[in-house]
């Protein structure tokens, strides 16, 4: 178990410098725009799983990763909850068709692990459903494996104070507090059977080919750098030369009868900006 998810915390890691942060954010983030270049250009797929406790930093870090990158050949896979007719489907089902296809990246924002997490925890699955899932998995990531796609798993850990001051930080929060679900105040009351949870899941899916990667997040900054660094050092890719683009000059006017439509007869948005100069 990682140090930051016991009940009994260590000491916690001093705040990294902005300036510091933001400057290697930055290069960071550019190594990941070359990075899904060489992704388009040979054709690889790229599935990152982002699992952890609630409240550990997740949706910033992939806010962050994805920022800069072609959303055409990135995409984040939040799933709800499944409806009637996906209870009945083979579980890994409606994760699959959410994989990558060449030259895509693909980032699942909570993974087909709900099942070892909050459905276990939750009482949303049945034991045998459960240990179904613990025997099936491993084989369901070796396939994914063994047929050219790149997996890497994370988990975020972060302290039970910290994660309880992240819950009220946000419940006084307008522009976050949707973010706070009743699921999420629950895993307060609920965080030994949590970390059960996950120590089980561990046991029997961080295995080869598969490791699971964890990422302290006591320190939102410092896991946002660390786990970018990760991803950039665990794809093998390569700079691509980027393809020239030619911008030609716009062709001098020519004598024509076009003449622009009287613009009183559209809509515009009021000019609301002018009154910020005031």
């Amino acid at each position: 178990m990682s140090k930051y998810d016991r009940v009994t915390v260590g000491t916690k890691p001093a705040k990294l410098d902005k300036s510091a942060y933001e400057e290697e954010l930055k290069r960071l983030q550019s190594q990941l725009v070359e990075m899904q270049q060489w992704v388009i250009e040979n054709g690889e797929r790229i599935c990152i799983l982002f699992e952890g406790r609630d409240a550990a930093g997740k949706g910033s870090a992939i806010k962050r990763i994805t920022q800069y990158l072609n959303p055409r050949h990135a995409r984040i896979v939040a799933l709800p909850a499944p409806t009637e007719r996906e209870k009945t489907q083979w579980y890994f089902q409606r994760y699959a068709e959410h994989l990558p296809a060449a030259g895509e990246i693909v980032i699942f924002d909570r993974s087909w692990y709900n099942r070892a997490g909050v459905e276990r925890v939750m009482g949303f699955c049945t034991d045998q459903q459960y240990h179904r899932f613990l025997r099936q998995a491993p084989d369901f990531e070796r396939m994914l494996v063994d047929d050219g796609i790149r997996l890497i798993k994370y988990w975020f850990s972060v302290s039970d104070d910290e994660q309880e001051q992240r819950f009220r930080s946000r419940a006084e929060d307008p522009m976050r507090r949707w973010k706070l679900s009743p699921m999420d105040v629950e895993s307060i009351n609920r965080w030994e059977e949590y970390s059960r949870a996950k120590d089980a899941m561990f046991a029997a899916t961080d295995l080869p080919g598969s490791r699971w990667i964890t990422v302290e997040s006591e320190d939102k900054k410092r896991s946002r750098i660390n786990v970018i660094h990760d991803i950039l050092k665990r794809i093998p890719w390569e700079s691509v030369e980027p393809r020239e683009i030619e911008i030609p000059s716009r062709p001098e006017e020519k004598n024509t009868d076009y003449q622009r439509p009287d613009p009183s007869q559209y809509e515009y948005a009021e000019d609301v900006a002018t009154e910020l100069e005031r």
